[in-house]
């Protein structure tokens, strides 16, 4: 299996319940390996997934479903 990581921009004024959210909501898709929010840059979400199982697009809808300005910046 192949991994792949992409860095995603959320609204840094997410509330930590909707980080929650997002991460287990992403967490739960085909194909996630790992996803977290940086420590310190809580705008900074790091997703780890399987190029074979999920595209980073698909990735990029689902965490647009909390933030719809998130935007792909690529690791």
């Amino acid at each position: 299996m192949n991994i792949a990581d992409i860095l995603i921009h959320v609204h840094p004024e997410l509330s930590a319940r909707q980080r929650d959210e997002m991460e287990a909501g992403i967490r739960a898709g085909d194909g996630i390996v790992s996803v977290h929010f940086s420590s310190g840059h809580l705008h900074e979400l790091i997703v780890a997934y399987n190029p074979e199982a999920v595209t980073s697009r698909r990735i990029l809808e689902l965490v647009r479903q909390w933030d719809k300005a998130a935007t792909m910046v690529g690791l």
